[in-house]
């Protein structure tokens, strides 16, 4: 499944998304994803991946579509899954559909300067 299973990888919710992501001092990407996602099963374990990688210097969580639906239509989410990279809290790069652990590695480097 999707779920968190990397300790790096925080756990987004229609309540702490401001805080986590939009007010965060650091890169984040964001996973939007939902259980009943096929493809999102096979991206879930690279964000991990990612989150590991990059654990201290960017943020990296996830966020269920359909247990958030506010944020998720906020971010005009309409595939999934779908990946959001924010720079000072604005999206600066999204990747929609299953792609490499580089280039959801790239993007995040590339947030980071």
């Amino acid at each position: 499944m999707a779920a968190t299973t990397s300790k790096a990888t925080r756990t987004l919710t229609d309540e702490n998304f401001q805080r986590e992501v939009e007010d965060a001092q650091q890169p984040v990407l964001v996973d939007v994803w939902a259980e009943w996602c096929g493809p999102c099963r096979l991206v879930g374990p690279v964000i991990d991946e990612v989150a590991e990688q990059f654990a201290g210097r960017a943020v990296v969580g996830k966020l269920d579509a359909d247990a958030n639906p506010q944020t998720a239509a906020s971010l005009k989410v309409s595939a999934l899954p779908t990946v959001l990279v924010y720079r000072d809290g604005e999206v600066i790069d999204r990747i929609i559909g299953v792609q490499s652990k580089d280039r959801y590695a790239g993007a995040l480097q590339k947030a980071l300067g």
